[in-house]
């Protein structure tokens, strides 16, 4: 399992495969239920997850209990970076969305691959200035009034596969859940997303994958200023 959570991962993709098997060393694999929380904020944390199948979700509760989403990790990707470049807690928890088998890299022994292989640290580097950008993108749709807007800046920051040359994604969550996200109904999602369709520049396809057909197009009805 180690062996592949590392290969999944974007941050070890510019190591050479014996590089890889030396990360893979250090991988702890962990099966954690779903709802079970890997991280919590404000606690002292001393480890980077990778998650190798399954989801997470980072997430931050108000005074009232209230749940917001910031973001949900799926397959080959990373969370608790931050914290760990920063030696601070973190400020959000990381919970198990669904039964989700993760890699674990202790502090001490990542530290130590960093400074055997550079390559690492500017593999964070790079991820961390792709979720800056996906996280400015996502403020200003979520700040605009425009529903479609947020439902395509959200599609276009999901993870994707290649399918016949196209790109489809999945939602991570339940459509009341992703809806919840964007500040909007489940009902508005729908027509959003049908919309999209309708325009060509998706395709729903059966459970929640959807076929992104146009990126440029949906890239202009994602930015509110266009």
């Amino acid at each position: 399992m180690a062996e592949t959570c590392v290969a999944l991962v974007p941050v070890f993709a510019g190591l050479s495969p014996a590089q890889q098997d030396e990360v893979a060393r250090h991988a702890h694999p962990v099966n954690v239920p779903a709802g079970t929380a890997l991280a919590r904020a404000g606690e002292p944390t001393s480890r980077l997850f990778v998650v190798h199948t399954g989801r997470v979700k980072v997430r931050r509760l108000a005074a009232d209990g209230r749940e917001t989403i910031v973001r949900v990790v799926g397959p080959g990707e990373v969370t608790g970076e931050e914290a760990f470049l920063t030696g601070a807690p973190p400020v959000a928890d990381t919970v198990a969305v669904e039964d989700t088998r993760v890699c674990t890299f202790d502090h001490a022994e990542l530290t130590g691959l960093l400074t055997a292989l550079p390559g690492i640290g500017v593999g964070m580097l790079r991820a961390l200035a792709e979720k800056l950008v996906s996280a400015e993108r996502m403020v200003a749709a979520l700040a605009s009034s425009d529903v479609g807007a947020r439902v395509a800046a959200y599609l276009l920051d999901l993870p994707g596969t290649w399918d016949g040359g196209r790109a489809v994604v999945h939602l991570p969550l339940p459509k009341n859940q992703v809806a919840a996200y964007l500040g909007t109904t489940p009902e508005t999602l729908s027509r959003r997303l049908a919309a999209l369709e309708r325009d060509g520049l998706v395709e729903l396809l059966p459970g929640r994958g959807v076929a992104i057909l146009d990126p440029a197009g949906l890239g202009q009805r994602g930015d509110p200023a266009a």
